[in-house]
């Protein structure tokens, strides 16, 4: 049966019934049966414009749907939670009227294609989704992985995505203060860039993203539309493959200095109490801010398509609604505001635009030329996208791994060598050539800059200051999805807790291959079931995130690589804690308990070229219990340094937090596991402290009060030398000043001319 066309179909797209004959909407990622529930919802054939705008709606990307049904096993509240998932980012309250607002978001398969502008938007889309909560951004992070530093290809990634993040960080004037970067062949393809911002908000500035109130405006301020970024949001939802690098007109292109201008007006307008809504163009742009905001406001929306501002002649409806230009903000204010948001965004040199109207039928229509060119229910775009549970099987390797004994791959290696090769792995050694690259000081309020364990800002007009980090051990979740999972909760909030700060929460970023392969999907919903555990045990609820899928070049898919982003918040400054020895004479000691685990280790990979095995099983009763030990100690102002032991292990821990302090350390260890395996296992609930010796008991009463082991290992001196003894007989003595260079000078090395 013919259905009949409500709308206009332009003369130069295909027409409706070319697109179901042809099945072109295949091409826009729509499945055949997605199709059919866009005709069933719509009662007639959608034309080229509406299923544009179904398929960015119902992409991974923007729907989630096919990890929908497993982030519902996350905790999202808490009794500091304001605002959970659903909004542009996390709020949780720190006290005094003020709350810590936080996200973070991926922006791989734009970088692998344009690294540089790939990176760049990524910074620029996450700074609009805090701001657009109200709030002012007062921190940068970034979590980054790459293949290879032996790759020309993957040298030109990592120095273009690092360049682009530090372009609009810098441009801005927000520091970037924190991060991690690891390389490993898995990710040769498909790089992860993942950014993260963190900002400062008063209760009564909190903003959503809701169009409410029958005709209303609908605002559109920033810069004009045009053609960069159609589709992206269906980019981020496929394979990347020979065919990407004809996608690179799909990324976008940024102005940080039109995204300063845009931040100002914006926060101009929440200051007045001029917005009832306000949603960032993110992904699928004009699209989905507007129909998210119709649809959480249960109204509708009409546009005229007209009004929107553009840069480029001859667009048409598709490509003004999918556009993913950068720099744009929606906005839905009270009818008769008008005239005072034009004159704000005047003063900042913003255009702005009134380009529609809030309707009460909760119908999505879009105008162009006086024609109707789509008409449909908002709620089926965003709240009917289709929900898939594909079929879950174990790896065969997984299996495989379980018979494999990392220790003994590793046994005979000597611990002096093995320190050296660790200490100079690009993935242990010092990350000063990316963040020299960074302002991290600007706005004067980073208390602790990159290279601890966690970095502080301050807030100003208080006492308190913000702990952050960034974390996530892919090795550990492809070897074990459900307790690599929680490693990557417990390990960003014992980052934070080493810097003095209570875990508030987190936001993550779910890096994965593709969810319609069975082994993939099992990596996915283990690694969820592991970070929900340790979620709850540690009292971290999730406030918001991404997830983003299909993370796989030529059906290769990287490590499952979940990203957490944890917030602490230190009520007194004095409590700042950094991981640098701090004097000659402080006692070392030793929170928790070292096994031999050695599987997915720094060095296992070092030794063997590969990962094998088991990773370390993290309990989250002591987990809990080593945090909660630290921070009471810290807190009691028994505590000069605090640093968390990860890869490379205790010894790695110990030159660190020497190199950083500049100071030597003697320490003695007695041990039933070869002295190799001791030092560099990478067992999980261990921190490393020091303490004035008068402070020594103090710490391990509360220690014992908590079943918590404490031992004590040693104490740092002002020799610049590392010595280690294992059972009465050295195995380690390094300068530090040799171990300084090596940790220095590792990722400069790798990526100069000469190592080429």
């Amino acid at each position: 049966m013919q259905l009949k066309q409500l709308v206009k179909s332009l003369p130069h797209e295909p027409t409706p019934e070319k697109i179901r004959d042809q099945a072109l909407y295949k091409e826009l990622g729509l499945r055949e049966e997605e199709y059919g529930h866009i005709v069933r919802h719509l009662g007639r054939l959608p034309n080229w414009t509406e299923v544009g705008i179904y398929s960015v709606m119902w992409s991974e990307h923007c729907s989630y749907k096919h990890s929908k049904a497993l982030l519902r096993k996350f905790p999202t509240q808490g009794p500091r939670v304001l605002q959970g998932p659903g909004e542009g980012a996390g709020v949780i309250d720190i006290g005094d009227h003020l709350a810590v607002v936080f996200k973070i978001e991926s922006h791989n398969h734009p970088s692998a294609i344009e690294p540089f502008q790939g990176a760049a938007t990524g910074v620029g889309g996450i700074i609009r989704d805090v701001f657009s909560m109200g709030a002012r951004p007062v921190a940068l992070l970034n979590s980054l992985r790459f293949g290879e530093l032996t790759s020309p290809r993957v040298r030109y990634l990592f120095e273009h995505v690092v360049a682009g993040i530090a372009h609009y960080g810098n441009c801005i004037g927000i520091p970037t203060v924190g991060g991690e970067v690891v390389f490993d062949p898995a990710y040769d393809g498909n790089p992860l860039v993942n950014a993260m911002c963190v900002g400062i908000l008063e209760h009564d500035k909190l903003q959503k993203g809701i169009a409410k109130g029958v005709g209303n405006p609908v605002i559109y301020v920033g810069a004009s539309t045009g053609r960069d970024g159609i589709h992206g949001a269906t980019f981020a939802s496929e394979e990347l493959n020979e065919a990407s690098e004809e996608k690179r007109p799909a990324v976008q292109v940024g102005d940080p200095f039109m995204e300063k201008l845009l931040l100002e007006a914006c926060m101009e307008m929440v200051d007045q109490g001029l917005l009832l809504g306000i949603q960032d163009m993110g992904a699928a742009g004009l699209t989905c801010s507007s129909a998210e905001m119709a649809a959480k406001g249960e109204h509708g929306m009409e546009l005229n398509l007209d009004l929107v501002p553009q840069r480029e002649k001859g667009m048409t409806p598709y490509e003004i609604m999918l556009s993913e230009s950068q720099e744009r903000m929606l906005l839905v204010v009270e009818k008769g505001m008008e005239e005072k948001v034009k004159a704000i965004c005047d003063k900042w040199g913003l255009q702005s635009a009134v380009i529609g109207h809030v309707t009460g039928d909760q119908r999505y229509r879009l105008y162009f030329q006086g024609e109707l060119v789509a008409d449909i229910p908002v709620k089926t775009l965003v709240d009917d996208a289709p929900c898939y549970a594909p079929e879950q099987k174990v790896p065969d390797y997984y299996r495989e791994n379980e018979t494999i004994c990392p220790v003994e791959q590793v046994k005979d290696v000597d611990p002096q060598e093995a320190l050296l090769q660790v200490v100079s792995s690009v993935n242990m050694a010092s990350k000063r050539w990316v963040y020299q690259q960074y302002d991290h000081m600007i706005r004067t309020s980073t208390a602790v800059r990159p290279g601890s364990d966690a970095a502080v800002i301050v807030i100003r007009g208080t006492d308190k200051a913000l702990a952050m980090s960034t974390d996530g051990n892919g090795r550990y979740v492809y070897l074990d999805p459900e307790q690599g999972g929680r490693i990557a909760v417990a390990e960003a909030a014992r980052n934070v807790v080493c810097a003095g700060a209570e875990p508030l929460g987190l936001t993550d970023c779910l890096n994965f291959g593709n969810p319609e392969k069975p082994e993939v999907y099992w990596q996915f919903a283990q690694a969820i079931e592991g970070m929900s555990a340790a979620c709850r045990e540690l009292e971290t609820p999730v406030v918001g995130g991404n997830v983003s899928l299909y993370n796989e070049t030529k059906g290769q898919a990287i490590y499952p690589t979940p990203i957490v982003g944890m917030v602490g918040l230190i009520e007194k400054r004095e409590h700042i804690t950094t991981q640098a020895f701090k004097a000659p004479g402080d006692v070392i000691l030793l929170l928790g308990e070292t096994d031999a685990e050695l599987g997915g280790s720094e060095l296992q990979y070092l030794v063997t070229g590969k990962i094998s095995g088991r990773p370390p099983r993290l309990d989250l009763e002591k987990e809990r219990n080593v945090q909660q030990t630290v921070l009471r100690a810290i807190r009691s102002g028994w505590v000069r340094s605090a640093h968390d032991l990860a890869e490379g292990g205790l010894a790695l821990a110990l030159a660190e937090s020497c190199i950083d302090g500049k100071l030597g350390a003697h320490v003695s260890l007695e041990t039933d596991l070869a002295p190799v395996v001791h030092l560099f296992s990478e067992s999980q609930s261990r921190i490393l402290l020091t303490v004035s010796k008068e402070n020594v008991d103090h710490v391990r009463t509360l220690a014992e009060e908590n079943g918590v082991a404490c031992t004590v290992l040693g104490e740092v001196t002002d020799h610049p030398e590392l010595t280690i003894q294992v059972n009465g007989q050295v195995v380690i003595h390094q300068p530090i000043a040799k171990l300084t260079q090596r940790w220095e000078e590792a990722i400069p090395c790798a990526m100069s001319p000469s190592s080429i």
